[in-house]
């Protein structure tokens, strides 16, 4: 009985192998040969190719970039649709030549399947090999090489078999064993759709067949929960006030009722629905669906939080973990300096803590004790991140498990997660004893400072969901501070811009960086004795962490006028919707002077 197709399931599959072995020409056989190209494209191809005087390629089908064609070579990882009679595809084309490794791994992180292949005329070459530990570097389990051109050495078993046994070995040292060997011809068409009488000796499937067999994404419906937030969409048409948590599910499942947590933060919801684009509300939501969530109370999350369903296994939370890393920045990787880290949908500043050895991709030899990470170079490593993150192990749950390293605005590595880093110094930490060791203090003391102006100094932060109500509190606080002859200052939060704040959205494009100056320069202002003010829309713990330890020695408050609590080590304030802002500014001098901040009198 004839399989019907299924418009629910798409596989992502990525082809990879050494370049002019004829990934792209495979590709467009087999847009070809299922009937998914329109025939008035294949004759707009041909027509081209006549005006160019060019032979008609099968590759012209996928290589619609001009670049492309003058060059023969794919530079960039181009997507194309494929349907068969059982699902739809999207066929990721990755370059083969060495230049663009990078391309081929941002490729190949969004696949869950691979067809490698090999010249069988040319042979297994080093990037044959580099491909091919790629893909089992970044986990892609389902492999079948592909040997084409068999028409070149006439369909040689001999060819294929010496081929099939070198390249398996080294596989299988790689950690990646093959599914299956392919003998063809994407010139001919020979096994990819029917078996060829040109190879009677080849027993397998053809290659669609092949194909059809990969499993999806939803192989990944069994496991824990995992659905990184990606964005969060508020309503307010007629009367319509939903949030709406966005993202997609990458494993497990979650259902109407079920509580969910959102790590790192450990909030709780519970999910009163789940909603759609255009579709009815469901009543669950699987691996590879895209959807999102409302819930019965509301909790600020942010993008980059990774929810889970409560009593199944969590995530692991840590800001240092061991990762193995391709790397392929222009400069070599080195220690102390600050890089950009994209985990699921987090993004977070990352640092290079330690090499643990270098592995070359082609000839997996390992060396250890090298100082830097040069370009090609796959090491593993220990990384320290400047926030808590929530991740998995590759090995458990891969899409929570890779990631990509972001240096000077590029993609500089791929990398999964292979294990927990043993606990050690959080950076900041490290980077305020450094800090302090060279700090040259005033000769002007502390207790001085505080008897001259009358007050002590501190570090105020005015936080909530509302940034015009945390301005304006912290405007009427300086203005009321400054009428009592008292020493403070309001630092407006565009101030310290500088490249990080965006004029056309109102939000911080790099806020991790602007903390990191906001503490610095509470160090300083705190250090001439002053009462320095800041508002700072919607404050995480872990940012609070991070500003008070910058601040070091000097102290920290924080107001909080939402009421959310924020933690356990720090005066709060929490001052409550229903309070003017006039009644918040009594409130924090109340504060002020119970805490022997303003003093009552001079000496």
């Amino acid at each position: 009985m004839e399989e019907t197709f299924n418009s629910n399931e798409t596989v992502n599959i990525v082809i990879a192998g050494h370049v002019d072995h004829g990934k792209s020409t495979i590709i467009g056989r087999l847009l070809f040969e299922t009937g998914t190209v329109h025939e008035s494209r294949i004759r707009q191809i041909k027509a081209l190719c006549e005006n160019t005087s060019r032979p008609f390629e099968y590759a012209f089908l996928l290589d619609a970039l001009k670049d492309e064609r003058a060059q023969g070579i794919t530079i960039d990882s181009a997507r194309c649709f494929l349907k068969t009679k059982k699902r739809d595809y999207i066929i990721i084309d990755a370059p083969g030549h060495i230049e663009f490794l990078k391309n081929m791994i941002t490729g190949a992180t969004r696949a869950t399947a691979a067809i490698l292949v090999i010249d069988a005329k040319e042979g297994i070459r080093e990037n044959s090999k580099r491909h091919g530990f790629i893909l089992s570097f970044l986990g892609i389990r389902q492999i079948a090489v592909v040997v084409n051109k068999m028409d070149l050495v006439g369909y040689s078993e001999e060819v294929f078999n010496s081929i099939k046994s070198e390249f398996s070995e080294f596989l299988v040292r790689a950690g990646a064993a093959p599914g299956i060997f392919i003998p063809i011809s994407a010139r001919d068409g020979d096994n990819f759709i029917v078996p060829s009488a040109k190879t009677p000796w080849y027993k397998e499937p053809p290659l669609l067949e092949i194909i059809d067999g990969f499993q999806s994404a939803r192989s990944e419906t069994g496991k824990p929960f995992r659905m990184p937030l990606q964005d969060i969409y508020k309503f307010t048409k007629e009367g319509d006030e939903r949030r709406i948590t966005a993202g997609t599910v990458e494993s497990g499942t979650a259902r109407k009722g079920d509580t969910l947590i959102a790590y790192p933060s450990m909030k709780r919801m519970v999910i009163r629905s789940i909603e759609g684009f255009g579709v009815p509300l469901k009543n669950e939501i699987g691996a590879g669906s895209a959807g999102g969530f409302t819930f019965t109370e509301q909790a600020y999350l942010r993008p980059g939080d990774l929810l889970c369903r409560e009593l199944e296994k969590p995530p692991l939370v840590s800001s240092s973990f061991a990762a193995n890393i391709f790397w392929l920045g222009k400069n070599p990787m080195i220690t102390g300096k600050r890089y950009k880290l994209k985990l699921h949908t987090d993004k977070t500043s990352v640092f290079l803590e330690k090499i643990v050895n270098i592995i070359d991709a082609s000839g997996l030899v390992t060396e250890k004790n090298k100082k830097q990470v040069e370009r090609h170079d796959v090491a593993g490593v220990i990384l320290k991140t400047l926030k808590p993150v929530a991740f998995d192990l590759h090995g458990d749950i891969e899409p929570t498990g890779r990631f990509v390293i972001i240096d000077d605005y590029e993609i500089a590595a791929g990398g999964i997660i292979t294990g927990e880093a043993e606990d050690s110094k959080p950076f900041i930490r490290e980077h305020v004893e450094k800090r302090e060791f060279t700090w040259e203090s005033s000769s002007i003391s502390p207790a001085a400072r505080a008897v001259k102006f009358g007050q002590a100094p501190k570090f105020i932060i005015i936080t909530g969901s509302d940034p015009s109500r945390t301005t304006d509190i912290a405007g009427l606080l300086e203005n009321d501070l400054i009428d009592e002859s008292r020493n403070a200052y309001y630092l407006r939060p565009s101030n310290l811009k500088s490249g990080l704040y965006s004029d056309v959205t109102g939000e911080f494009e790099d806020r991790e960086e602007y903390i990191r100056r906001l503490g610095e320069l509470a160090r300083i202002m705190t250090d001439t004795g002053l009462i320095f003010i800041t508002a700072l829309t919607r404050l995480t713990e872990y940012e609070f962490d991070i500003l008070k330890t910058l601040n070091e020695p000097n102290e920290i408050m924080l107001i909080n006028v939402d009421g959310e609590k924020l933690g356990e080590n720090a005066r709060i304030l929490n001052i409550g919707a229903g309070e003017n802002n006039d009644g918040a500014v009594k409130s924090i001098k109340k504060l002020l002077y119970a805490e022997n901040i303003l003093l009552e009198y001079y000496l």
